[in-house]
């Protein structure tokens, strides 16, 4: 882009709540940590696109969670890049509507340290039996429950990214025995044995807990299905973070109503997750309702940084960080 002035248009959803969204405030406050930045490019912010076609009709750039992208491209003629303020964007594919040589990029790797409290914190709770104390409690049944230590147990990530690994370098601190599942089977420092997702069955039964970070694309959908979920040893427990459509959920809720497996379940399809649910009442279930890694003080302000970064390679041609491949779905 050069010396031009770039149009920004960022799109807020009012029903994601003020942890998402973008304001005057906060572009001031990022362009005060970047001040190399000021002056290179004008913005405008929209709200559940009420004006959004006019506003993107110049625009260079847009940062957005949720649009119409059905003829995007005669819409927008000028746009090249596209940055959606979340990591998983299953919503978006098929990514057939991309108009050509534009960019996909997402918030892969923003919420950092919170993710990691919350994996590990979740793991930590299935090892001491919380979610049938809860049940216990829900009951006003007095049941001591007692559990030997984490050290020496294992887990299994599945979806070894950026909270993937991030778990995994917990559990090591813990002393557990660490396998993890990724597209690439690539090695990771914190995982012990590294394995491409055509070993999952084999795994879960080796699996103490399961922790299941890896975004939903038509190739990861019912990653663990029956005959995984089947396959979890008694007493096991799993963390659903990432997507719900990567596990069967109906065989996850049976095993837990029957007391053989322990479930901390933050994601779901559709959400809200209906009153009439059954998971609302399913024992040794605990359910965090998507809110487990998005921190209310940084994510935008990191969200912001990492844009601007980004703008500073888009203005001189180069490649963007956190690009979403539109094959692989992310």
């Amino acid at each position: 882009m050069g010396d031009d002035i770039i149009k920004l248009h960022i799109e807020n959803d009012s029903s994601l709540g003020e942890v998402f969204e973008v304001t005057p405030a906060k572009i001031a406050a990022a362009l005060n940590r970047s001040p190399d930045m000021a002056g290179t490019f004008d913005w405008t912010i929209g709200y559940d696109c009420a004006q959004f076609e006019d506003q993107i009709a110049d625009a260079d750039a847009l940062i957005c969670w949720n649009i119409e992208t059905a003829n995007l491209a005669q819409r927008a003629p000028r746009l090249r890049w596209i940055h959606a303020t979340g990591a998983g964007v299953e919503h978006f594919a098929p990514f057939d509507w991309l108009p050509n040589g534009t960019t996909f990029t997402n918030n892969a790797g923003i919420h950092g340290e919170r993710a990691d409290e919350y994996a590990i914190m979740s793991v930590l709770m299935l090892n001491n039996r919380v979610p049938e104390m809860v049940t216990n409690q829900r009951a006003a049944r007095w049941a001591q429950t007692f559990n030997s230590s984490i050290n020496g147990k294992t887990l299994l990530v599945v979806g070894v990214g950026h909270v993937g690994g991030g778990v995994a370098a917990w559990a090591k601190k813990f002393g557990m025995t660490v396998l993890g599942v990724r597209r690439s089977g690539e090695p990771h420092p914190a995982i012990d044995e590294m394995h491409k997702p055509d070993a999952i069955q084999a795994l879960v039964t080796r699996a103490d807990f399961i922790f299941v970070a890896t975004p939903a694309t038509a190739n990861t959908r019912h990653l663990l299905g029956v005959a995984e979920i089947a396959a979890m040893r008694p007493g096991a427990g799993i963390v659903s973070y990432s997507r719900a459509a990567v596990i069967d959920y109906e065989s996850v809720r049976v095993r837990c109503e029957a007391g053989e497996i322990s479930a901390i379940l933050d994601v779901f399809d559709p959400e809200p997750l209906p009153a009439d649910s059954p998971l609302w009442h399913t024992p040794n279930v605990i359910i965090t309702p998507h809110c487990s890694s998005d921190d209310t003080d940084v994510y935008i302000p990191k969200t912001l940084d990492h844009v601007l970064a980004n703008m500073r390679r888009f203005r001189a041609g180069e490649p963007l960080e956190n690009r979403v491949d539109p094959v692989l779905e992310y």
